[in-house]
């Protein structure tokens, strides 16, 4: 006998709903493994291709090698692996980033250009560690050389941005200002 008081809630996962939903149905179709990997190595290689104007204005022929290539590059596992691998990282490190960029506008100068040089630091460490941790989970065995010799290759970088310092300290102070990314910084 049924209680005629009691109401039945439907059961779903505290995360989602509906566009979960659908985002799942799409990886379960391959979407997220075959077409956005397909269309960004498209993309790419007609970009490449047709601003190199290898084949002069012909941009059909652009098309048909950027659809091989892209094409091709899917042939086996390893770029929709690398790809499911190494976003994800890529979105933790930007989210990082971003945080180190809020707060850094709040207490310095974001004017000057080595507080850019910097942040372009912080964004080329960020980069090198995505790529070496995706190496490691998608089998590139160069992951393990690099944790081997961290220490040296921290002494090496530490070297290069001392000598960087040095002469962009000792280099004579100009009244111009230039563009550093989407920044435009003085010379000061």
């Amino acid at each position: 006998m049924i209680n005629e008081g009691m109401i039945f809630l439907a059961s779903y996962g505290y995360y989602g709903g509906a566009i979960g939903d659908t985002l799942n149905r799409l990886a379960n179709m391959g979407f997220f493994a075959y077409v956005l990997p397909f269309l960004l190595i498209f993309t790419l290689v007609f970009g490449i291709l047709s601003s190199m104007k290898i084949f002069r204005e012909n941009r059909g022929v652009d098309a048909v090698i950027s659809l091989v290539v892209g094409l091709l590059a899917l042939q086996f596992d390893m770029v929709p692996v690398f790809f499911s691998q190494v976003f994800p990282r890529m979105g933790v490190a930007l989210a990082a980033i971003l945080v180190i960029l809020i707060l850094a506008g709040f207490f310095v100068d974001v004017k000057k250009a080595w507080i850019m040089y910097i942040f372009l630091l912080i964004g080329v460490i960020a980069a090198i560690a995505v790529l070496v941790s995706t190496a490691g989970n998608v089998g590139f065995y160069s992951s393990y050389w690099i944790y081997n010799y961290i220490p040296e290759i921290a002494v090496v970088v530490g070297i290069i941005v001392i000598i960087l310092i040095v002469t962009n300290v000792v280099k004579p102070k100009s009244d111009a200002t230039y563009e550093l990314g989407p920044w435009r910084v003085d010379g000061k």
